[in-house]
């Protein structure tokens, strides 16, 4: 993992985007099958600019998975893995490995017709699509507005209900520096906001979220332009693909939120998936989906935080399976 040394005396580190999987097995007991099926695509959505997605095992792909704002498709990586189904994993504009948008615009309405174009090329109708925080809001204006697309959907850990008070601890790390002197100092930081999260898990996290500089530092790898409007609103993710993530909606009782009537506008079959311990939702968020979805599912994750992903995949990915 470590490599040369930097000009100014920094120590490099080599990254293989594909090389780690074999940590997230171990660190989960699952079975180590030798290296998974998977490798980097991308879709034009407009002329010049381009989607990324990893697309998991051969096959037509029976699951879509999109993260949250701040974090990219390999956040889902210990989840395919223990599925081990053929999916694709996105990573959304001005994230991962996809092009930025000129206008920085993250919102999930601006994300959704981003996300529609690249689904149409990746997977046309897949049977289930799975969004966490700005994830999940962007799936749900996809469903809404274009319910021919979507058989069933699943929100991880949001609702349009979010607002700035549910996101205080993500906002306050999110407004952290963007670039950091050393790995070290950027991990320090990513573990003293992540108590829960072991250490490996958040050394991958960074790996595949930041990207080393030719003086020896690192910065992280998303368009901030976005995240730094919208956190004054409601706040964004940690910059850890497997970290919290909060999505970037405006700060509004939830019963007066716009997205509010894209959700009561969804056809399709809707599980909302909480994290145990996640402050993003809270009971009035769910009797308020209720109240516009009256068939809503509704299971709550034991010890994971607003990241389930990233928390409990085992268990998601268990959750997943049934939902298939």
């Amino acid at each position: 993992m470590v490599g040369a040394i930097g000009h100014d005396g920094g120590v490099r580190i080599d990254y293989d985007e594909f090389g780690l999987f074999h940590e997230n097995a171990a660190e989960y007991d699952l079975p180590d099958a030798g290296p998974p099926v998977v490798r980097r695509t991308a879709v034009e959505v407009e002329s010049g600019r381009s989607v990324s997605a990893l697309q998991w095992g051969r096959g037509e792909p029976e699951l879509v998975l999109v993260h949250g704002g701040a974090q990219n498709a390999h956040t889902w990586d210990t989840v395919a893995l223990a599925l081990d189904r053929p999916l694709v994993a996105v990573d959304l504009p001005g994230h991962g490995h996809s092009d930025w948008r000129d206008d920085g615009a993250y919102d999930p309405v601006t994300l959704a017709d981003d996300l529609v174009e690249a689904l149409l090329t990746l997977a046309p109708i897949p049977p289930l699509l799975v969004g966490m925080s700005l994830g999940g809001l962007t799936s749900m204006v996809l469903a809404a507005r274009n319910p021919e697309l979507v058989r069933s959907l699943v929100m991880v850990d949001i609702t349009p209900g979010v607002n700035r008070q549910k996101a205080k601890a993500v906002i306050d790390f999110v407004s952290g520096p963007q670039n950091f002197a050393s790995f070290d100092d950027l991990l320090a930081r990513t573990m003293e906001h992540n108590p829960t999260r072991s250490e490996s898990s958040l050394r991958r996290g960074i790996l595949h979220n930041a990207h080393q500089l030719d003086d020896g530092s690192w910065e992280w790898r998303y368009d901030r332009r976005g995240h730094a409007r919208t956190s004054e609103a409601a706040g964004d993710g940690d910059g850890v693909d497997e970290g919290p993530d909060v999505a970037a909606t405006p700060d509004v009782a939830a019963t007066a939120s716009p997205l509010w009537d894209d959700f009561s506008a969804l056809e399709c079959d809707v599980l909302l998936v909480q994290g145990g311990t996640s402050p993003v939702v809270d009971d009035d968020d769910i009797a308020e989906a209720r109240r516009r979805q009256p068939d809503l599912d509704h299971v709550v994750v034991d010890g994971a935080g607003h990241s389930v992903q990233g928390d409990r995949p085992v268990e998601l990915a268990e959750i997943l399976r049934q939902r298939l």
